[in-house]
């Protein structure tokens, strides 16, 4: 089973390889952005195993977000 996370795009690095900082909330990580070119700054990826695979809206991002709250709770 695989599971993609949302997070938003923080910035874009120049070079060779598309890499950006995507925030997961507070945490912020180097991202693989080969496979989402049209993504850049405030976009929301999904993001597995260190790749951004998917473009989708905020309100989608923000659905996941609540349900990854939701099953946090006791």
């Amino acid at each position: 089973m695989c599971l993609g996370i949302p997070g938003k795009v923080v910035d874009v690095e120049a070079g060779p390889l598309r890499l950006g900082h995507v925030a997961f909330g507070d945490v912020v990580k180097e991202v693989s952005l080969a496979f989402v070119p049209a993504a850049g700054p405030g976009a929301f990826v999904v993001v597995h195993a260190g790749t951004a695979i998917e473009i989708i809206d905020e309100a989608a991002a923000a659905r996941v977000f609540e349900t990854l709250r939701i099953m946090e709770e006791p």
